[in-house]
């Protein structure tokens, strides 16, 4: 892991630039005569096998915009993604290793120098590692089977780096979000990414998870064993990884743990008035007892008052064609800034094929279908791709976004056909006021 910051910058500078000369090059391949189609399609692949190679190798900050990213992994054509693909599933749960010693080092900080006295045995071979940590399979003193998550040594000081610099490209970075203002978003993502690096209030909010479901069962919350600043120790969980189902899984496999995800997701403002914010293959098992696992609370979105109404007020204009309604709670809600000189019903057609997953009773979520809607909005003769440009992110709605998003770029990677209505009208406020 390049720890010095002249290193991380450099690598990171590379990003935006490799950005800016493939649309040059995008340029120049159009007046060649190759379609808008296919430039548009080379260069998403090219930029996010670029994306995924630099920050997979930095762990950090980086790396954990990465695993953000990785999951619109499924809307890039299939011709393109192929080569490395499984490089993104890499970058969602994998890292290289520290040594023994300095794994040993932090337990004794944590947990104190007689740390392995709470232990009847410590794997020091790691069972899984992520952006900012490793995780041990240990056995407790009271012979529960537990997992151990240790937090990287420097992995403070590096993603607070990273996000600094992710912070100073920001217009640079405006190339992936164009119409959003990404300065005050980047201050919102870093302001959430600091919060992961106390392991305490990542326990805090498994706990919260945990006391909300459980004897679920449809969801099974590992309970918390002990916790520190940089250690957390939880209950050891065993399941299919989500990551195998999207490889091999039956087509029954994929629609049921399309379900419980949905389920989940939508369910956790309503019961846990928390809203799990790291949505990737990674953090989701399906169990034998078929039970959704889900791990890492690290982001978690705190929702006191519950999923907020005006979304599902903006599913239900949406699906209703009410584009004056849809384009005011819009504006109210900062998605259109008051500056900008936008039409209601441009807003409206950019944003009804997203809800089209609402209007069957069961909808099917395929790589085809992501990948039509990654090409309408990212052409840029097309009126979507300038009614884009002219939308914003709040920095509020952000992990809420990044949730939805994400969870929808899993179905589709599951090649899930579930019944996404049903679970929105029970779940979410607004959706049938």
């Amino acid at each position: 892991m390049p720890r010095r910051a002249a290193a991380r910058t450099a690598k990171l500078a590379s990003l935006p630039l490799g950005i800016a000369g493939r649309a040059v090059g995008g340029w120049g391949r159009r007046l060649t005569g190759q379609s808008a189609e296919e430039v548009n399609a080379a260069m998403s692949a090219k930029a996010a096998e670029q994306l995924f190679e630099v920050l997979g190798t930095l762990k950090g900050g980086a790396m954990k915009f990465g695993q953000a990213l990785s999951v619109f992994e499924a809307a890039v054509p299939d011709e393109f993604a192929a080569p490395y693909r499984d490089a993104l599933t890499k970058l969602q749960a994998a890292a290289p290793p520290m040594s023994v010693r300095q794994t040993h080092r932090v337990l004794a900080e944590q947990l104190g120098r007689s740390w392995t006295r709470r232990f009847e045995s410590f794997d020091d071979e790691p069972a899984a590692s992520a952006s900012i940590g490793q995780v041990h399979h240990a056995v407790w003193h009271d012979g529960r089977e537990v997992a151990v998550k240790v937090q990287y040594p420097g992995a403070d000081e590096a993603l607070r780096s990273d996000l600094r610099q992710l912070q100073r490209f920001s217009r640079l970075f405006q190339a992936l979000v164009p119409g959003t203002d990404v300065k005050p978003l980047l201050a919102e993502l870093a302001d959430r990414m600091n919060e992961e690096l106390d392991y305490r209030t990542e326990a805090d909010n498994q706990r919260s998870f945990a006391k909300a479901f459980a004897s679920d069962d449809q969801v099974l919350v590992p309970r918390v064993v002990a916790s520190a600043p940089k250690v957390v120790i939880t209950e050891w969980v065993t399941g299919t990884p989500y990551a195998r189902i999207i490889r091999e899984g039956t087509q029954e496999q994929r629609n049921e743990a399309g379900r419980l995800l949905a389920e989940f997701h939508y369910s956790s403002p309503a019961r846990a008035r928390l809203l799990h914010s790291d949505p990737h293959p990674g953090n989701f098992m399906l169990r034998d007892d078929g039970r959704i696992c889900v791990i890492d609370f690290g982001a978690v979105a705190q929702l006191p008052q519950g999923a907020p109404p005006a979304l599902g007020r903006m599913m239900r204009f949406a699906l209703e064609g009410r584009s004056e309604e849809l384009y005011s709670v819009l504006r109210a809600e900062g998605f259109v800034r008051p500056d900008t000189d936008i039409q209601a019903d441009d807003v409206y057609s950019y944003l009804l094929p997203l809800v089209s997953p609402l209007t069957e009773e069961r909808f099917h979520f395929s790589r085809r279908w992501a990948q039509k809607q990654a090409m309408r909005m990212g052409d840029m003769r097309g009126r979507d791709f300038r009614t884009g440009r002219s939308l914003n992110l709040p920095p509020h709605w952000l992990l809420i976004h990044r949730v939805t998003a994400g969870a929808i770029g899993i179905l589709c990677q599951l090649d899930a056909e579930l019944a996404l209505r049903s679970i929105v009208e029970r779940w979410q406020p607004g959706f049938l006021d």
